[in-house]
C-alpha cells in the first residue's frame, strides 16, 4: 500500500527542483514548464475516482498492477523526451499511471477494518500519510542529487526502478479478487457506467483547462464545463449503477466539506512547493541541489507532526491549528528579499511544516470516516482530485504571478493569493460544524449507503 501511493508523491515532489533545467534546456519559461506540473495533475484528477470506482467493483490487484506498469513505461518515455511536448505527455502517462495506488490502499484498510471490527485504524492511516510525505521530503532533495549526477531526465527515469518494485510487491502481496459478475451472470463491467466516466472526464478537463488560463478568450471552457457537469448529474441521477452516486455525495455534506478544504488546502501547499522553490533558484539564486535541500525541513516537519497528532483521532483541532499555521507560514513570505539569509528560507518552509502535517492527516482522515463505505475507493480518489485540482490552481497562480522569472515581486504577489485561500480555509473550518466528534468514540460510524 504505501509503495503504490507514493508513485504519484514522489513524481509530484521530484518536479519541482527539475523545472528550471528543463526550462533552460528546452528554451521554455516558467509559463511553459508549468505544464509539466499541470499535465500530470490534469491526469491524475480524472483517473482517481475513475480507478477508485473500478477497485470497489473489481478489487486492487488489477488495478494496481496495470497502473504500476503504465509508471515504468511513462518514465521510460520521460527519460528520452526530445522536446517538451514529449516530455509533457509522459508527465500525462504518469499521471494516469500513478492514480492507483492511493484508491487502492484506502480501500483495502477499510475492507481489513470491516474484517477485523477495527473501525479507526489510526495507526495504519497515519502510516500511510506519513509515507507520503516521507517520499515528499526524498523527492526535491533526491531530485537534487540526480541533477546533479545525471541531469534533469534523471528524473523520470527514476521511475522505472520504482514502477518494478511495485510490480514485485503488488503481485506478491494483493490479494486476488475474483471478476465479479452481476446478478444475471454477466460481468460486471457490461455495467460500468461509461457515459458517465466520460461526462465527469470532459467537464473536468474543460475545467482545469480554464484555470489554467482563465482569460477572457477561455471562457467558452467554463461555459462546456457547466453543460458538462449537467450532463454528469443527469445522467447520474438515472443510471443504474452511476459512476458517482450523486444523491448519497449530496446528502453527505460533511464529506463535501472535505473535499472543498482539500482544494484550499492543496492551493497553498502546492503554490508553495512549486513557486517557493521556483524562487529560490531564480530571485535567491541557489541551485538546484540547494533548493532541494532547502525544502527538506518541511516535509520533515511534517513527518514528525502527522506521527505525533496521529495518535490522537479527533480532526477538528488538526484542521482549526494546521489553518492558524497557514496563514503564519504565508504571512512570513513577505519578510524574504533577494539577500536573505539561508537560516530565513529554512524558517520559512519549518513554519509551513507544522499545518502540512496536520492537514494531510486530517483530511485523509475525515474521509475515511464521512464516506460510504462501499465506495470508499472512488471517494478516496475524488480526495485527491480535488487535491489535484488545487494543484493546478497553484500551478497557474506560479505562472501568472512568476511570468518570465521567478522574482521576489512576483513571490510577495503570489503570498497575497496563498494568504487570502488560508483565510478562506480556516473559515470554512469554523463554520463546519459536523467535524465535531469526527475521529473519536463520541462520533458516528462510517458513513453506510442508505
Amino acid at each position: 500500500m504505501m509503495t503504490g501511493a507514493a508513485l504519484n508523491p514522489v513524481n509530484s515532489s521530484i518536479i519541482s527542483v527539475s523545472l528550471v533545467p528543463i526550462g533552460a534546456a528546452f528554451g521554455a519559461p516558467p509559463s511553459q514548464t508549468a505544464w509539466l506540473i499541470s499535465a500530470l495533475y490534469l491526469a491524475t484528477a480524472i483517473g482517481q475516482p475513475v480507478v477508485g470506482r473500478l477497485i470497489d467493483l473489481f478489487g486492487p490487484r488489477r488495478l494496481f498492477l496495470a497502473g504500476t506498469a503504465l509508471t515504468g513505461v511513462a518514465g521510460a518515455v520521460g527519460s528520452l523526451a526530445p522536446n517538451l511536448g514529449v516530455l509533457i505527455a509522459a508527465r500525462v502517462l504518469l499521471g494516469f499511471g500513478t492514480c492507483s495506488g492511493y484508491p487502492a490502499a484506502m480501500y483495502l484498510i477499510r475492507s481489513e477494518a470491516r474484517r477485523t471490527g477495527q473501525e479507526s485504524p489510526a495507526g495504519v492511516l497515519t502510516a500511510l500519510a506519513v509515507t507520503t510525505q516521507i517520499i515528499a521530503v526524498i523527492g526535491p532533495s533526491l531530485g537534487g542529487l540526480l541533477i546533479g549526477v545525471g541531469g534533469w531526465r534523471t528524473t523520470l527515469a527514476v521511475n522505472i526502478p520504482l514502477a518494478a518494485v511495485g510490480l514485485y510487491l503488488g503481485a506478491r502481496r494483493l490479494p486476488t479478487t475474483p471478476f465479479p459478475r452481476r446478478d444475471d451472470g454477466r460481468h460486471l463491467m457490461s455495467a460500468l457506467d461509461l457515459p458517465g466516466m466520460g461526462l465527469f472526464a470532459v467537464a473536468l478537463v474543460c475545467l482545469l483547462l480554464f484555470l489554467m488560463s482563465p482569460g477572457g478568450d477561455e471562457w467558452y471552457l467554463l461555459a462546456l464545463a457547466v453543460a458538462m457537469g449537467a450532463g454528469f448529474t443527469w445522467r447520474e441521477l438515472r443510471a443504474h449503477q452511476p459512476f458517482i452516486d450523486v444523491r448519497i455525495l449530496g446528502g453527505n455534506l460533511p464529506l463535501l466539506a472535505t473535499y472543498a478544504r482539500a482544494l484550499l488546502c492543496y492551493v497553498v501547499t502546492y503554490a508553495f512547493l512549486y513557486g517557493y522553490t521556483q524562487w529560490t533558484e531564480q530571485g535567491r539564486g541557489l541551485s538546484a541541489s540547494q533548493a532541494g535541500l532547502v525544502q527538506f525541513p518541511l516535509f520533515a516537519t511534517a513527518i514528525v507532526v502527522s506521527t505525533v497528532s496521529g495518535r490522537h483521532q479527533a480532526i477538528r483541532g488538526k484542521l482549526l491549528v494546521g489553518a492558524i499555521g497557514q496563514i503564519v507560514a504565508c504571512a512570513l513570505l513577505f519578510t524574504l528579499g533577494a539577500h536573505s539569509p539561508l537560516w530565513m528560507l529554512v524558517a520559512v518552509v519549518v513554519v509551513l511544516g507544522v499545518p502540512q502535517g496536520l492537514n494531510s492527516l486530517a483530511l485523509q482522515n475525515a474521509v475515511y470516516h464521512q464516506a460510504d463505505t462501499e465506495r470508499m475507493g472512488s471517494s478516496a480518489g475524488l480526495l485527491r482530485t480535488f487535491g489535484y485540482l488545487g494543484a493546478i490552481v497553484a500551478s497557474a497562480a506560479n505562472g501568472a504571478f512568476f511570468g518570465q522569472r521567478a522574482d521576489t515581486g512576483g513571490l510577495h504577489h503570489l503570498a497575497v493569493f496563498m494568504l487570502a485561500t488560508s483565510v478562506l480555509f480556516l473559515v470554512v473550518t469554523l463554520a463546519d460544524r459536523s467535524l465535531r466528534g469526527v475521529g473519536t468514540s463520541e462520533a458516528e460510524p462510517p458513513h453506510t449507503p442508505r
